[in-house]
């Protein structure tokens, strides 16, 4: 299980496979356990690598608040990439993973082959509706703080508080990296020229409209509704979803 040290911070991720490197990034108080169900199919086309956010599974979780953010999460992902000695990846993830996989690509466009956004909403145009957003993501750092993992139980199959350490990277990473700042994310989905690979569950309700939102305006990109399977869709269509991954690259 390596890690990489960032600035006293050790970042956990796993390594499966070989071939073109994909880099998929979990959601928000999820853990990289949740592509457990793609490592063995996927690793066979490719070099698979899976990670922990900070505040998350075996990753760190540091006190300073400054130290959870986009930012800090976009050099993560390099400093993964870089221990790998991997210049170029297919970048990838699930809800915030995908928000934070697009967020890598507009910082290291060149470090980008393609990009598979997972159940993911590219942020708001409307300050408005970014402020009631980010009221929700510090509604969820408050009942951790207050209720701890025991919040996680009964929620989305991905989000196990088996695999977490305890809640304190979880209050810090709602309040600094679940939290959005700016409109740069949705108003950048245009300049996007990497193929672009868009899943999403057919009962995922909230992200169908901003999944078709992407798909419209990233030119080169694929929209795929995966039947029966809501936000989890990796968990509830493993088959299914690892196929179109697959396809997608080797088609």
């Amino acid at each position: 299980m390596p890690k990489i040290n960032r600035n006293g911070v050790y970042i956990n991720y796993e390594s499966y496979g070989q071939g073109p490197t994909v880099l998929l990034t979990h959601g928000f108080s999820a853990t990289s356990k949740m592509w457990d169900d793609q490592i063995e199919q996927l690793s066979k086309y490719f070099n698979l690598v899976v990670w922990d956010m900070r505040g998350h599974g075996q990753t760190d979780y540091p006190e300073d608040q400054n130290l959870y953010s986009e930012e800090e999460t976009i050099e993560d992902i390099y400093g993964i990439l870089n221990d790998l000695g991997v210049k170029k990846a297919n970048i990838g993830g699930m809800s915030l993973g995908g928000y934070m996989s697009l967020a890598f690509y507009y910082k290291y466009p060149d470090m980008v082959d393609s990009l598979i956004i997972i159940d993911t909403g590219p942020g708001f145009k409307n300050a408005d509706a970014r402020g009631k957003w980010n009221n929700y993501a510090l509604s969820q750092a408050k009942k951790f703080e207050e209720i701890g993992l025991e919040c996680l139980k009964g929620k989305s199959k991905e989000m196990d508080p088996d695999n977490h350490k305890n809640a304190s990277g979880l209050v810090r990473a709602a309040r600094g990296m679940l939290t959005q700042k700016d409109d740069r994310i949705i108003n950048g989905l245009a300049d996007i020229s990497v193929p672009s690979l868009i899943v999403v569950g057919e009962n995922d309700k909230p992200f169908l409209a901003s999944t078709d939102y992407m798909a419209k305006k990233i030119e080169n990109s694929k929209k795929v509704i995966i039947p029966d399977a809501g936000h989890a869709v990796n968990i509830d269509q493993p088959n299914i979803f690892n196929n179109e991954i697959i396809n997608f690259y080797l088609k």
